[in-house]
């Protein structure tokens, strides 16, 4: 790929430095497995590179990267016809996070995808609603109602008030 196609290298490189860490983490949570999250965000972020030209001009190039690579691991997972797993990999990812936090990932594996998604995008990604709406292809007030009720399991979980 070169400049003329209207591809600017150097903001590809900025978006994979500040995003791919955050995304594999994502990754990483949601779907339990942390080869399949760096894998997928892998696969997503050469994908995004591929059609850098386009996926720049996005209002929110990091949900498509993010929805890229959920589709990746589905499929992948399907193919080899073996389902999410339910039980968190207790070790710490290869990448270095400060905000790592044993028990809350461990009660964040503990959900179901359709609350631990939205809840992690939400706090973890810092996404809003709608971002999280696109990314996700539900409705904002589906998004709404799944981070409450994940929020809610992960405070009884972690033993919190509400």
């Amino acid at each position: 790929m070169t400049v003329e196609q209207g591809i600017s290298l150097s903001s590809f490189e900025e978006f994979y430095n500040a995003k791919r860490p955050h995304l594999v983490r994502t990754l990483v949570i949601v779907l339990g497995n942390r080869e399949l999250g760096i894998e997928a965000a892998d696969e997503a972020m050469t994908r995004a590179y591929q059609r850098w030209a386009d996926v720049q001009t996005y209002d929110n190039p990091g949900g498509w990267v993010y929805r890229v690579a959920m589709n990746w691991a589905r499929t992948k997972l399907r193919r080899s016809k073996r389902e999410l797993p339910s039980v968190y990999v207790t070790d710490k990812p290869h990448i270095e996070d400060p905000q790592f936090e044993p028990k809350l990932d461990a009660a964040l594996a503990e959900l179901p995808e359709k609350y631990r998604a939205p809840v992690v995008l939400r706090y973890y990604m810092d996404w809003s609603m709608e971002e999280i709406s696109d990314s996700l292809g539900i409705p904002k007030g589906t998004v709404k109602s799944r981070i409450h009720r994940g929020v809610a399991a992960l405070q009884k979980s972690l033993g919190e008030a509400t």
